[in-house]
């Protein structure tokens, strides 16, 4: 077994933070709050990352992208984690928000959508969740209903980040009837552009975290039998795809999250006073300050080889499950030390960790809950099959 990370993978973790330190971390203090990163500071960043050449440099190189692969995107996304600008929207600056739908589709859809989106002259948003549905995507009810060559398209889809500012959507809805329109059995994927009537922005939901994702309306929208990606009825893959690349991604950001708030409670501790000595030389302080430790180098481990799966070719979504949990829950538990540590310094909106607690709660619910990653752990090992897809039949 090798653990060495390659030399050039090395390289890219090297430069992507020495962006971090000298292009995010100075905006941290007016951002750090922020749902989104200002279009012309993005635009600036982005700009910036060109020059450097970062850009898209996740996406294969037959698209133009860097082909770095799922464990170069790890080590990345993990350095970008560390700054609050904000966080969950900084990997933005280096690759657009994009998922593996789009490269499912067929010539005149990669023309139209991925390529723009991979250019930066276009973005998307994913949209799959809905009010009755939560970490049970597959009891979505939105509905498309065949009209000739065309598809109407009727019902709510709910905290659809990037929904605001997205040219095309990337809606799952199904299309079957009867025994075809249960479970994962009937759903497709269409994409929709911004402006086409019926479709609308509806409520923007105030989250725990800066996030400030959307509701999403269609009534009645009118969509040819182009815009469908792949063939009808088969879009589950396309969503289960998306989900598990999705999951594995928590890995880095919170690892990366969890990284800087351990460095921030360190710091702390050996410069904090109490009764004539620094807090560092307290057995609560170093317990606690171990715990985090071992937990961040488990979380490395566990994220680094569900990354080489990914890259391999090998299936990945148990380990991604996996990852999702163990790093989410990990980062809630490394950011609650910190916090304990500083005292009420921590809970100050003066010091960083304060919305870093804010966003590790909120990620134990996005992207499938905890419970909802368990349930595919236990089910790859109680049944052979995973839950993701034996409650979707």
């Amino acid at each position: 077994m090798n653990f060495d990370i390659p030399e050039e993978l090395k390289r890219l973790r090297e430069s992507a933070r020495r962006f971090v330190d000298e292009e995010l971390m100075p905006l941290e203090a007016e951002h750090a709050d922020s749902h989104d990163i200002p279009d012309d500071v993005r635009a600036r960043l982005q700009a910036r990352a060109k020059e450097l050449g970062f850009w898209a440099f996740d996406l294969p190189e037959q698209y133009g992208g860097g082909g770095v692969g799922a464990l170069g995107m790890c080590l990345v996304f993990e350095e970008l984690a560390q700054c609050n600008v904000p966080a969950f929207r900084a990997p933005s600056v280096f690759t657009p928000f994009l998922g593996p739908v789009l490269f499912h589709g067929n010539a005149a859809q990669k023309e139209k959508y991925l390529m723009p989106v991979i250019r930066g002259d276009k973005r998307t948003c994913f949209a799959l969740t809905e009010n009755s549905g939560g970490s049970d995507p597959t009891s979505m009810a939105t509905r498309a209903v065949r009209d000739g060559d065309h598809w109407v398209i009727n019902g709510t889809k709910i905290f659809i980040t990037h929904a605001d500012k997205a040219d095309f959507v990337q809606v799952f809805v199904r299309t079957g009837e009867g025994d075809e329109a249960k479970g994962r059995k009937g759903i497709t994927c269409f994409l929709i552009d911004k402006g086409t009537p019926g479709m609308r922005l509806g409520q923007n939901f105030k989250l725990m975290s800066p996030d400030r994702p959307w509701e999403l309306i269609f009534e009645n929208v009118r969509v040819p039998a182009s815009q469908i990606v792949g063939e009808v009825g088969r879009g589950w893959d396309l969503a289960r795809e998306f989900l598990g690349m999705g999951r594995l991604i928590h890995g880095p950001k919170s690892i990366g999250r969890a990284t800087r708030a351990l460095r921030l409670a360190i710091d702390w501790a050996n410069q904090r006073k109490t009764f004539g000595a620094p807090i560092a030389s307290r057995q609560a302080i170093q317990w606690m300050i171990a715990d985090s430790q071992v937990e961040l180098h488990t979380a490395r481990l566990l994220t680094y080889h569900a990354a080489w799966k990914a890259d391999q070719g090998q299936p990945y979504h148990a380990e991604a499950a996996m990852v999702k949990l163990h790093c989410d829950e990990m980062f809630m538990r490394v950011v609650d030390r910190a916090i304990q540590i500083h005292g009420g310094m921590g809970l100050s909106k003066e010091f960083p960790l304060e919305v870093m607690f804010r966003d590790a709660r909120s990620r134990l619910i996005t992207e499938g809950s905890s419970e909802m990653q368990r349930m595919i752990i236990a089910g790859d090992l109680l049944s052979g099959k995973s839950a993701i897809d034996r409650f979707a039949d």
